[in-house]
């Protein structure tokens, strides 16, 4: 993302909207009025997106693409539902009948970046037809108001992230859950994961698995919950920036042990693809130098072997050095990982003497 690179806003004539009369005209007008008068950041202006990102004006003559050898119609979003589409995580060739489609045909699309969104439509091959719409997380709640007044005027919606599915680190959670209560149909054109695709490729365990999204970024909260998913049988998938993956990396093998197996997934479905399946001690010295792309850790989940103390000691103390006081963090490390809490505190005490 190019720093402070200001995008200006399509004109309203660049974005096109159902001829007047037809069913869905007035859920649409509702929508331009109040995108016109959103304050600034929620209306119909696009995210930031660097120059490789930089999409076509709406009304460019789509490129040669995949959509060009579908019927579309035979694909078309059902009128009066809202339905979130998966989109590529990093080839195209990864697109659905029924993402082009929609893309195509919906009344409304709603984009987490609108940039991003024409770039990806010119790229497949058709052209968005209905009005674009940026939704994120910052005008999500009230984007979800006015995209459920459109279906109910009998409107098909279409909501798109990024990359990837709608809702799973992304924005979308609260639009379904507002079209449940307000019952209005609400279904998925399913597709590209990287969360599943990082799995499939790790070679770990895939018959139980928890996503837990991004860590945090504050060392503190981040010890505290990696001691609290130390003993978790499951395989855990979690998304990191190249920026911290390697301090990460540090305070996973801190908390789980440092022959943990686990694998580190970048730049998926991508020419530059790359899994690398280690432990964790072996990724930490892997990732010194620093990494680059998007990256996807998956780490396999706690055997039940039983931990001796000497081996939680570090988590111990890091949990210390981050506020909490010293018998706490005994308790915590101990419940964790069934120890005695006051036999762990004192080799944690001793340690930290030493």
């Amino acid at each position: 993302m190019a720093p402070n690179q200001e995008v200006p806003s399509p004109a309203a004539s660049e974005l096109e909207a159902p001829a007047t009369g037809s069913p869905d005209a007035a859920a649409l007008l509702c929508l331009d009025a109040a995108a016109s008068s959103a304050p600034a950041g929620e209306g119909e202006q696009p995210a930031h997106a660097s120059e490789a990102e930089q999409a076509l004006p709406a009304d460019s003559t789509p490129a040669p693409g995949p959509a060009q050898s579908l019927d579309l119609a035979e694909y078309a979003p059902a009128r009066g539902t809202i339905t979130l589409a998966a989109t590529p995580i990093g080839n195209r060739g990864d697109a659905s009948p029924r993402l082009m489609a929609a893309l195509a045909l919906a009344d409304v699309v709603a984009a987490e970046d609108t940039r991003r969104a024409l770039n990806l439509a010119q790229r497949l091959g058709v052209k968005i037809g209905g009005r674009l719409l940026a939704f994120h997380e910052h005008n999500e709640r009230e984007r979800s108001r006015q995209l459920l007044q459109a279906a109910r005027g009998g409107s098909s919606v279409l909501m798109i992230s990024d990359a990837g599915m709608p809702s799973v680190s992304d924005p979308g959670f609260r639009l379904v859950n507002a079209a449940i209560d307000a019952d209005v149909p609400v279904t998925v054109a399913p597709g590209p994961s990287a969360v599943l695709t990082a799995l499939a490729l790790s070679g770990l365990a895939s018959d139980r698995f928890s996503f837990e999204g991004f860590l945090p970024r504050k060392s503190g909260e981040r010890a505290r919950l990696l001691s609290s998913l130390a003993s978790d049988a499951h395989t855990l998938i979690f998304f990191e920036s190249p920026r911290r993956v390697h301090e990460t990396l540090t305070d996973l093998a801190k908390a789980f042990g440092g022959q943990r197996r686990a694998a580190l997934c970048r730049e998926l479905t991508k020419t530059h693809e790359e899994v690398l399946r280690a432990s964790l001690d072996e990724l930490v010295a892997a990732t010194a130098e620093g990494a680059r792309g998007e990256i996807v850790l998956v780490v396999a989940g706690s055997t039940g072997a039983s931990v001796g103390v000497e081996q939680v000691v570090d988590q111990v103390l890091t949990l210390a050095d981050q506020g909490l006081r010293l018998k706490q963090a005994a308790a915590q490390v101990a419940q964790t990982h069934g120890l005695r809490k006051n036999e762990l505190y004192q080799a944690a005490l001793a340690a930290r003497e030493n």
